[in-house]
């Protein structure tokens, strides 16, 4: 099984990184960028035999190392 586990900062945290992109945008000439937010994306081939399983094991992983769960989120994706 494949697992993409996407993790950002949740809403109520300050994203310093994503605002200096969001000014180098506006630099840039694109000021119709009203917000940046930046992140993590982790591929992961997984031993797993279903999808289901697939996702226990990811969310443990990111549970465990991949996330902050203080200050970020995640969501996962699998595929065969």
């Amino acid at each position: 099984m494949h697992a993409r586990v996407f993790v950002t900062l949740k809403p109520s945290v300050f994203d310093p990184q994503g605002k200096t992109i969001q000014e180098a945008l506006h630099t840039l000439g694109y000021p119709g960028v009203q917000d940046v937010r930046q992140g993590k994306y982790f591929e992961l081939d997984l031993d797993a035999p279903t999808a289901e399983a697939a996702r226990a094991l990811a969310a443990e992983l990111a549970d465990k190392l991949l996330a902050n769960p203080v200050i970020e989120s995640y969501r996962i994706e699998v595929t065969d």
